[in-house]
């Protein structure tokens, strides 16, 4: 047989904003296609009618777009399988819900909602599966011609897969190994729904799997139980020999207790779950997004890759085009990760780091212009390079910095107390004289002309370095005091002196 292309796809449907879980997901698939020299197919899995949010599906291509996951084809990316959304896949689906009929592979079922529920009652543990489908009113149990009357007076009904009971499902996962189950346990799962004659998942990303030659579907591992229907719906059909290989990849845990990782969770402790902000059409609820939080989207990508998969060794830093090289299924955990949300911020505190001086002033900038501050390129790139190591988040600069763009108003009054002295007035008259002809006005040149003036005169140069900063910063703040005082300038830094003295006398 002839190795196929590796094809693997991410099937996200449109009912809200994408989870963090469903991102790691997205990013395995791409990591893996990319290594494997494969193709990425975005397909929106749509059929669930009653759930579709509007903007979902754009929020959801934004996301993945700002996180550098690319894809090479699907929907709003084009290709030769098309279409990608499976609402404009309903005549395919139908063909095969008639193939499966035809075959005796599946049936149709009239039990309305009510009458599912009785039998619920009626049957403790009820399944709806071989052993209670002839007590049900389906085409099993009505003749032809009844189920034929029953649809042509408009009544609704659904398609059910006809599992037959007592065979053996294996199931290979390239994470999990063989899994084998009795299909007894299955139920007749439904495929399709007249109300809006739409094929259900189970049904519709078999065909579409399929038909789009998908070569490994790698998924969530909520996904796990419905494997089995799976495998024998690739039987059904008789297409076992294109059967895409599976993997299910381990749940996203929260950070403290156990359980799944939940929005509840991000909420209380304070991070984003969501890669974007999302603002719910219906309520106009406000979540917050990792973006938006400040965070790098390298930095994301690193930090979720972790999360279920390590590449054998200590490595924590890992650039995307690393982890393809790097990435393989067979590490990834069978048990559940814990979200460290704290790890998350380490992560981006490395990638800040990680910045020239440059790249970190333009991602500063648009902070600057909140604050109401113009500031040259050039200067903003130099105390970018003096703070950048202080901080987790681009925008936790300003708290770090803004005195390099704003003389203080006031001075912490804890710092007055303990280092402006009797003589700071004085001595800082003398400094900003001293100040003045230094020549050039850069951190050696500062530093060797004070140093030396202090040692002369015989002052204390604790004392006159903190009653500096002090008049420079107004707080106990910020990088060494002859970079700051470079970075002023000589006359913002006398000016400030002098102001100093002159408030605090």
């Amino acid at each position: 047989m002839t190795e196929r292309k590796v094809r693997v796809r991410f099937a996200p449907s449109p009912t809200g904003p994408l989870h963090i879980g469903g991102v790691r997901t997205a990013l395995y698939n791409y990591l893996f296609a990319k290594q494997q020299g494969g193709n990425l197919v975005l397909r929106i899995e749509d059929t669930d009618s009653q759930r579709f949010v509007p903007g979902a599906e754009a929020y959801i291509i934004e996301a993945l777009i700002w996180l550098g996951i690319k894809f090479d084809e699907g929907v709003s990316f084009g290709g030769e399988y098309g279409p990608y959304r499976q609402s404009e896949r309903k005549t395919i689906y139908k063909e095969y819900v008639d193939r499966l009929l035809a075959e005796d592979k599946a049936y149709i079922a009239f039990d309305t909602p009510e009458e599912l529920e009785m039998k619920r009652k009626e049957i403790a543990n009820f399944q709806y599966d071989a052993s209670t489908r002839m007590q049900m009113r389906n085409s099993l149990t009505l003749s032809a011609d009844e189920v034929n009357t029953l649809i042509e007076a408009g009544n609704q009904y659904v398609v059910r897969v006809k599992i037959e009971p007592d065979e053996k499902v294996t199931v290979n996962d390239l994470i999990r190994g063989e899994v084998v189950i009795n299909s007894s346990v299955l139920d007749d799962k439904v495929l399709y729904k007249s109300a809006d004659r739409l094929p259900t998942y189970h049904l519709a990303n078999i065909v579409d799997d399929h038909l789009m030659e998908i070569t490994h579907v790698i998924r969530g591992e909520e996904w796990l139980p419905s494997a089995p229907l799976h495998v024998l719906l690739y039987r059904y059909f008789g297409w076992e020999d294109t059967m895409p290989q599976f993997a299910h990849l381990s749940l996203l845990l929260k950070p403290e207790g156990n359980g799944k990782l939940s929005k509840r969770d991000g909420d209380r402790l304070g991070f984003p779950v969501f890669p974007l902000e999302w603002k719910d059409p219906k309520t106009g609820d406000l979540s917050s997004g990792y973006r938006e939080s400040g965070y790098l989207p390298e930095a994301v990508v690193n930090f979720l890759a972790l999360l279920g998969w390590n590449p054998g060794n200590d490595q924590e830093m890992m650039a995307m085009e690393e982890l393809i090289k790097l990435f393989d299924l067979g590490k990834c955990s069978k048990s559940g990760a814990k979200f460290d949300y704290e790890k998350g911020k380490w992560f981006n505190h490395q990638y800040i780091q990680l910045k020239d001086n440059k790249e970190v002033a333009a991602l500063f900038m648009p902070v600057l212009a909140e604050k109401g501050v113009t500031a040259d390129a050039g200067y903003v790139e130099k105390v970018a390079g003096l703070m950048k190591d202080r901080i987790n988040f681009i925008y936790e600069l300003w708290d770090q910095v803004a005195f390099f763009f704003v003389a203080p108003a006031g001075y912490d009054e804890k710092t007055v107390k303990k280092r402006w002295k009797a003589d700071s007035a004085a001595q800082l008259a003398e400094l900003a004289e001293v100040l003045s002809g230094c020549e050039p006005f850069d951190v050696e040149g500062t530093e060797t002309k004070v140093k030396a003036w202090i040692e002369e005169k015989g002052y204390h140069l604790g004392n006159i370095m903190n009653a500096t900063r002090l008049a420079l910063v107004g707080a106990p703040k910020g990088p060494h005091i002859f970079n700051i005082i470079e970075a002023l300038g000589k006359e913002e830094t006398i000016r400030r002196i002098r102001q100093a003295i002159s408030i605090l006398k």
